[in-house]
């Protein structure tokens, strides 16, 4: 079959914060192609991916990706891979096509599943989609009576694990912080499973870190995520020498596999995470989970927006058993909610897969989508590039 059409739809919240919760927007993506309709979800600003999508052509190296995509041939996973490569060469200089292509090639694995009538992780080579225990994602409270509440309601809730993320973090004294890691390990109980999130706080201060990392070995945390910048190697193999039973965790910053890559040989993580809508997508992310298994590193999913993102996130390392955590969007915005039609529900266990449904085997509803549309059209010199397309 061939790629008829690439549609892109900017849903957002009324009002969007300075909060660090990437659910109050969103950018699908539909491709289509042989009757078949397939949906993706682009992890960045949407603006600017849309723009990449359709932009003019500066030069040879810096083409628009849908040069790139429009009227290829479909019809097996080198097809996309293909692709990827050509978007990869061809837009080199177009710094957002990494982005934009990540939703892309998910719709991609989502049409050609669904036209063959497979899941994506059989696609992928995996026998059997294995059970994954989902953490809930939450920022960290404003005080650790708010972030002691928090861990309390995700243990009600029924989740074993809860990552607890950015908020006053690193912000003041490693004394406080070191309430905030105490207070959710007392929300979580003592059997719960505690990860911690920095957001990138200390940028490649790896002394400042360091100092958080007694309180968090105190607090029985499993890791400590994203101390520095995604690309600050030389920090994290530093940090990575003096975090003893506290395993650092990184990636989500990744928009290629050499970043991911780089992680794990010189920045000594025990974690890698994933985001298939930045690394560009479900192919990419399937190559880092087999290099990370290779090398004894924990591959793991990041996830904060919606189930279709969930299950593209999952399809990578659905197949490998021992790679058992995964991330649970918790408490997503409003909009993210709306546009799902099914979900990723937990099992008796509390546990979760990637569906055996063909593709991505997720259902967009096309009302709640509409209820958070935002309207944009792109011109250039007069020619219309871009409009919100039906839906």
């Amino acid at each position: 079959m061939k790629i008829e059409a690439v549609d892109f739809f900017y849903a957002s919240m009324p009002v969007v914060t300075t909060e660090a919760d990437g659910s109050q927007d969103a950018l699908l993506v539909r491709v289509s192609g042989g009757g078949h309709v397939g949906w993706g979800e682009c992890e960045a600003a949407p603006l600017p991916s849309i723009a990449a999508f359709v932009c003019p052509m500066s030069h040879g190296v810096c083409r628009p990706v849908q040069d790139s995509i429009l009227g290829q041939n479909l019809a097996t996973p080198a097809d996309i891979a293909r692709m990827s490569v050509q978007v990869a060469y061809d837009s080199m200089d177009l710094l957002q096509a990494a982005h934009t292509m990540s939703g892309v090639e998910m719709a991609l694995w989502d049409l050609l599943g669904r036209a063959r009538g497979e899941p994506v992780w059989s696609l992928l080579g995996y026998k059997t989609s294995f059970p994954k225990v989902p953490y809930a994602s939450r920022l960290f409270g404003a005080t650790p009576q708010e972030t002691f509440a928090a861990a309390r309601l995700s243990r009600q809730q029924g989740f074993r694990a809860a990552k607890f993320g950015w908020g006053p973090i690193g912000r003041g004294t490693a004394r406080q912080d070191a309430d905030h890691f105490a207070a959710a390990r007392e929300g979580l109980d003592a059997d719960g499973i505690l990860l911690v999130d920095v957001g990138q706080i200390f940028i490649e201060d790896v002394e400042r870190a360091a100092e958080r990392l007694p309180a968090l070995e105190a607090a029985g945390a499993v890791w400590l995520e994203e101390p520095f910048q995604a690309a600050a190697y030389e920090a994290y193999g530093a940090l990575a020498k003096r975090s003893g039973k506290v395993r650092l965790a990184g990636g989500e910053g990744a928009h290629d596999t050499h970043m991911a890559r780089h992680l794990i040989d010189y920045g000594g993580v025990g974690f890698v995470q994933i985001d298939c809508g930045r690394i560009g997508g479900i192919g990419p992310a399937k190559w880092v989970a087999d290099y990370a298994s290779a090398r004894g590193v924990t591959y793991v999913n990041h996830t904060f927006t919606s189930h279709l993102a969930l299950s593209a996130s999952l399809q990578p390392y659905a197949g490998l058993e021992g790679h058992r955590i995964c991330e649970y969007p918790a408490a997503p915005k409003p909009v993210v909610e709306a546009y799902m039609a099914n979900r990723i529900e937990r099992d008796g266990n509390g546990e979760i897969r990637a569906p055996d449904a063909p593709g991505l085997g997720m259902q967009i509803d096309a009302a709640g989508l509409r209820a958070y549309l935002v309207d944009v059209e792109i011109k250039v010199g007069g020619r219309l590039l871009y409009r919100t397309p039906a839906i």
